[in-house]
């Protein structure tokens, strides 16, 4: 008996401790089969596998579509790890960077490498980070492997439902979060958002990504992420100084380069590939053209006013002094004019040309840039009553704007058949 003891103590010290097992298994102490992205040990008794270190790392040689997620289940309460003291790898951050937007398809720079970086690191230790962050992955491979016309709609692959089914937990677990915000869950909301919105871009899903845009900065608002007036003279320090800037990232991510092309297909600012409307290119009236060479230009001014309120806001994250701040004011009013130009410029180019038939998607994807920057302006250095009442009428019209841009893009993406078989994409000219 006493040998039997020994024996099973020996046994017992003998085992190869694994260091590199899941986050469940390691808080648990048990050993781990390592499997990706969940390990079957949590799989198959039920619990929920919160993964490995970064969520880029180990997929670089073996493709999500041969992974075994059943038995998983979407829930809430998601308990964060023990922080883990881990180098986030320059590649990872390049490729998280790349996977933000679909323009970087088009060898599009976004310059989103702090962002990326930041959302790695919380994803070591958030769970639902590290979800969205998988679940982005997940799609984007989707986009890229399937293309973007109608028969990738039809033909729905493992990776696509995987990356729903993270997106899922990503939203259940962020719910949970938010049920009594403080600053962890505040911070991990912001860097859930960003990720969600590109979500939205890959799954072209606008409508979703205008309420994620809407939610998180109203987030960034409320809980004051930059300092404020709250009287004519009296200025408010940032209450979370912590926050990220989810303004930041929207704005680098509506103003990277895209490309206007010829009939009959065109890149949008939001960097899908589709035709520039619905209407067929041949059928389409010659003066219509005039509008496509017209809009880089006007782009062009756009991203310029962009530019300066990306200056602006950094000015805003700065300030201390209400003097300083007072001259913000002045900068932010010019800004507004600047946009307000801007919306007029284009009316009267549209009026001019008098195309038939709904505008370019590609100008729709200008008013939706536009809304978002007349949007963050209005609310920086802002608390006043009036206040919400502005910001309400202009968050119903980038609804609007998106809710727009989803159904033609979605009746393109159906009925042009751009894209008649797997693996193959529109591209730009």
């Amino acid at each position: 008996m006493a040998g039997s003891v020994v024996t099973r103590k020996r046994n017992i010290e003998c085992r190869t401790k694994v260091k590199t097992g899941c986050a469940t298994c390691r808080i648990r102490k048990v050993k781990c089969d390592e499997n990706k992205p969940f390990c079957h040990k949590c799989v198959n008794t039920g619990r929920t596998c919160d993964g490995y270190e970064s969520p880029f790392r180990f997929f670089t040689s073996q493709s999500i579509n041969s992974t075994h997620a059943g038995g998983i289940k979407s829930h809430v309460g998601l308990q964060p790890i023990p922080p883990t003291i881990i180098e986030i790898a320059p590649r990872d951050v390049d490729l998280l960077n790349r996977y933000f937007s679909t323009k970087t398809m088009f060898d599009v720079k976004l310059g989103c490498d702090e962002e990326a970086r930041q959302v790695l690191q919380a994803s070591l230790t958030d769970p639902p980070i590290r979800h969205a962050v998988l679940s982005l992955r997940a799609l984007r491979e989707d986009l890229e492997t399937s293309g973007d016309g109608r028969a990738s709609v039809a033909q729905q692959t493992p990776s696509y439902h995987y990356g729903l089914q993270q997106y899922s937990m990503a939203l259940g677990g962020l719910a949970s979060n938010l049920s009594s915000p403080g600053p962890n869950g505040l911070k991990s909301a912001l860097l859930c958002c960003q990720v969600f919105i590109s979500i939205e871009q890959v799954r072209k899903n606008y409508a979703a990504m205008a309420q994620h845009i809407i939610r998180g900065l109203r987030i960034m608002h409320e809980y004051r992420a930059r300092p404020e007036f709250v009287a004519a003279n009296k200025l408010r320090p940032a209450h979370h100084g912590q926050l990220p800037f989810l303004d930041v990232f929207i704005i680098k991510l509506f103003a990277a380069p895209c490309k206007f092309a010829d009939p009959p297909a065109a890149a949008d600012v939001s960097g899908t590939t589709l035709s520039v409307s619905l209407i067929s290119p041949h059928q389409e009236p010659v003066e219509s053209c005039n509008l496509r060479t017209i809009a880089p230009d006007m782009r062009t001014e756009l991203t310029r006013i962009a530019a300066s309120t990306l200056e602006f806001l950094g000015k805003v994250s700065q300030v201390e002094l209400v003097g300083s701040a007072l001259r913000l004011l002045s900068e932010k009013a010019a800004l507004l004019d600047s946009l307000e130009s801007w919306l007029i410029d284009l009316e009267l180019v549209q009026t001019e040309i008098g195309s038939p038939g709904p505008e370019p998607i590609s100008v729709s994807f200008l008013r939706f840039f536009h809304l978002i920057l007349k949007i963050v302006l209005l609310g920086a250095l802002d608390s006043s009553p009036d206040l919400y009442a502005e910001l309400r009428t202009e968050n119903d019209r980038l609804q609007g704007v998106a809710n727009n841009v989803g159904e033609r893009v979605r009746a393109y993406i159906t009925c042009s058949g751009t894209s008649s078989g797997r693996g193959e994409r529109s591209t730009v000219r």
